[in-house]
Protein backbone atom coordinates (compact mmCIF):
# COMPACT_ATOMS: atom_id res chain seq x y z
CA UNK A 1 0.00 0.00 0.00
CA UNK A 2 1.22 3.73 -0.95
CA UNK A 3 0.22 6.69 -0.02
CA UNK A 4 0.50 9.84 -1.59
CA UNK A 5 0.21 13.20 -0.34
CA UNK A 6 -0.72 16.26 -2.45
CA UNK A 7 -2.55 19.52 -2.65
CA UNK A 8 0.30 22.15 -1.13
CA UNK A 9 1.70 25.13 -2.26
CA UNK A 10 2.00 28.35 -1.75
CA UNK A 11 -0.73 30.44 -0.01
CA UNK A 12 -1.13 34.02 0.83
CA UNK A 13 -1.77 34.47 4.68
CA UNK A 14 -6.07 33.76 5.00
CA UNK A 15 -5.94 31.91 2.21
CA UNK A 16 -7.35 28.31 1.69
CA UNK A 17 -5.92 24.71 0.57
CA UNK A 18 -7.12 21.24 0.36
CA UNK A 19 -4.35 18.41 0.97
CA UNK A 20 -5.41 15.09 -0.30
CA UNK A 21 -4.15 11.64 0.95
CA UNK A 22 -4.63 8.90 -1.53
CA UNK A 23 -4.20 5.35 -0.64
CA UNK A 24 -3.59 2.93 -3.74
CA UNK A 25 -5.63 0.05 -1.77
CA UNK A 26 -8.77 -0.06 0.27
CA UNK A 27 -7.35 0.86 3.62
CA UNK A 28 -8.89 3.29 5.04
CA UNK A 29 -11.97 1.84 6.11
CA UNK A 30 -9.88 0.30 8.55
CA UNK A 31 -7.39 2.43 9.44
CA UNK A 32 -7.33 5.56 10.95
CA UNK A 33 -5.83 8.64 9.39
CA UNK A 34 -3.57 11.30 10.69
CA UNK A 35 -2.52 14.73 9.29
CA UNK A 36 1.38 15.55 10.60
CA UNK A 37 3.29 18.61 9.76
CA UNK A 38 6.95 19.21 10.29
CA UNK A 39 8.44 22.85 9.42
CA UNK A 40 12.25 23.21 9.15
CA UNK A 41 14.11 22.87 12.42
CA UNK A 42 11.21 21.69 14.50
CA UNK A 43 9.55 18.80 15.73
CA UNK A 44 7.24 16.64 13.91
CA UNK A 45 3.74 17.83 15.22
CA UNK A 46 0.19 16.14 15.07
CA UNK A 47 -2.57 17.94 13.22
CA UNK A 48 -5.53 15.92 12.91
CA UNK A 49 -6.83 12.71 12.21
CA UNK A 50 -9.94 11.16 11.14
CA UNK A 51 -10.63 6.94 12.97
CA UNK A 52 -12.30 4.17 10.54
CA UNK A 53 -15.25 5.08 12.55
CA UNK A 54 -15.49 9.20 11.40
CA UNK A 55 -14.68 10.43 14.52
CA UNK A 56 -12.52 13.54 13.60
CA UNK A 57 -9.75 15.40 16.18
CA UNK A 58 -7.71 18.37 15.85
CA UNK A 59 -4.45 20.48 17.02
CA UNK A 60 -5.09 23.36 19.35
CA UNK A 61 -2.98 25.53 16.74
CA UNK A 62 -5.37 24.86 14.15
CA UNK A 63 -9.13 23.88 15.56
CA UNK A 64 -11.46 25.79 14.13
CA UNK A 65 -9.47 26.16 10.87
CA UNK A 66 -8.98 23.23 9.63
CA UNK A 67 -11.55 20.10 8.45
CA UNK A 68 -10.63 16.42 7.81
CA UNK A 69 -12.54 14.05 5.44
CA UNK A 70 -12.73 11.09 3.99
CA UNK A 71 -13.94 9.75 0.77
CA UNK A 72 -14.01 5.71 1.27
CA UNK A 73 -15.32 5.39 -2.22
CA UNK A 74 -11.79 7.32 -3.39
CA UNK A 75 -9.97 6.08 -0.78
CA UNK A 76 -8.82 9.53 -0.29
CA UNK A 77 -8.70 11.71 3.08
CA UNK A 78 -8.68 15.75 3.02
CA UNK A 79 -7.66 18.36 5.13
CA UNK A 80 -9.18 21.64 4.32
CA UNK A 81 -7.10 24.18 5.36
CA UNK A 82 -8.74 27.54 5.91
CA UNK A 83 -7.28 30.63 7.15
CA UNK A 84 -4.04 29.77 6.39
CA UNK A 85 -1.30 31.90 8.90
CA UNK A 86 2.85 31.68 8.15
CA UNK A 87 3.12 29.46 10.72
CA UNK A 88 1.48 26.57 9.13
CA UNK A 89 4.10 26.87 6.94
CA UNK A 90 5.37 23.02 6.43
CA UNK A 91 5.62 19.91 5.12
CA UNK A 92 2.73 18.13 5.62
CA UNK A 93 2.47 13.91 5.80
CA UNK A 94 -0.76 11.77 5.86
CA UNK A 95 -0.32 8.44 8.49
CA UNK A 96 -2.53 5.34 8.95
CA UNK A 97 -2.99 3.31 12.09
CA UNK A 98 -2.97 0.73 13.01
CA UNK A 99 -1.31 -0.59 9.90
CA UNK A 100 1.62 1.98 9.34
CA UNK A 101 2.39 3.59 6.76
CA UNK A 102 3.56 7.23 5.59
CA UNK A 103 3.08 9.66 2.72
CA UNK A 104 5.89 11.19 0.93
CA UNK A 105 4.99 14.95 2.37
CA UNK A 106 3.50 18.05 0.42
CA UNK A 107 4.91 21.36 1.12
CA UNK A 108 2.50 24.06 2.68
CA UNK A 109 4.15 27.96 2.37
CA UNK A 110 1.85 30.61 3.44
CA UNK A 111 3.57 33.61 2.78
CA UNK A 112 2.71 37.11 1.18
Amino acid sequence: VQLQASGGGLVQPGGSLTLSCAASGNIFSSNAVAWYRQAPGVKREWVAHITSGGSTNYGDSVKGRFNISRDKAKNTVYLQMNNLKPEDTAIYYCHTWPQVYWGEGTLVTVSS
